[in-house]
């Protein structure tokens, strides 16, 4: 039997609704695909950020739990921002004591900052090296009219960092120690620890600048580990919490920078 004209429409029509919900769902999937290809992207530049956050993290020297702190966007206590030739090679400078002229013994004394006493501590036990190193440059009165130039005030990143001869923590690089001593396993710094800090992923980047840590804090390590405790705050916390209370210089990060009061060290003495 002969096809009528109106069958032939009505399968013209039928085929051009096939292919009209072919190229729909062709589109569709394209999008599909398309979108699943950017949303990968998308979390892969996260991931990559937030892993090169972590890493740089303590790139420089002290600041929370491990990822917390890289998410909070956070520099490590350091003295001066990178390691360099001359101190990442596993050797201390000619001019650093002994070890053993600290081992086993304990020193007591004071820190003055802006006219504030500080009652300080520390274990030649734990950190004989590090003991040894402050023991010599405050008996030669080094620190005397230096300066403490980085304060952080995060809740769990709460550090006074000094020592630095100038307004940032810039530090000698011909002057640099190790090796790492007395590291917390856990990365926790109590609240009145007082310890050094160091060029990043460095054992043997540790300087003249120290951090004293006035509330509880975690620093995640870098590739070298984590920050020498020297020793501890024993009276006159409330002279660096005060200091703290103060804030940070306006110029500077929202948690991490210059006091608004400049800090300077009056003296510095330990027998």
């Amino acid at each position: 039997m002969a096809t009528r004209p109106r069958d032939n429409r009505e399968a013209k029509r039928r085929i051009r609704q096939m292919e009209a919900k072919r190229e729909l769902r062709r589109a569709q999937g394209k999008r599909r695909r398309r979108d699943n290809v950017i949303a990968v992207g998308v979390a892969a530049a996260a991931l990559i950020a937030a892993v090169a956050l972590q890493l740089t993290v303590f790139n420089s020297n002290p600041s929370e739990s491990e990822f917390a702190a890289a998410q909070a966007g956070l520099n490590s206590p350091s003295a001066s921002p990178s390691a360099t030739a001359t101190n990442s090679a596993g050797t201390n400078s000619a001019d650093i004591p002994k070890a053993d002229t600290a081992a086993g013994k304990t020193f007591t004394g004071q820190l003055s900052l802006n006219g504030g006493i500080v009652g300080v501590e520390l274990d030649g036990t734990t950190a004989p090296q590090a003991a040894a190193v402050y023991k010599s440059l405050t008996d030669a009165g080094y620190y005397s009219g230096l300066k403490c130039p980085r304060l952080t005030t995060a809740d769990n990143f709460s550090v006074l960092q000094c020592g630095a001869k100038g307004a940032d923590t810039t530090d000698d690089p011909n002057f640099h120690w190790g090796p790492l001593e007395n590291t917390p396993a856990n990365n926790t710094y109590p609240a009145g620890t007082i310890a050094v800090a160091r060029t990043g992923n460095n054992a043997y980047g540790n300087g003249h600048q120290f951090f004293i840590v006035y509330k509880d804090t975690v620093i995640p390590p870098d590739s070298a580990g984590g920050y020498a405790i020297v020793g501890k705050v024993t009276s006159g916390m409330d002279v660096v919490t005060k200091i703290a209370q103060a804030g940070i210089n306006p110029g500077s990060s929202a948690t991490d920078g210059a006091p608004v009061a400049p800090v300077t060290i009056d003296s510095f003495s330990l027998k």
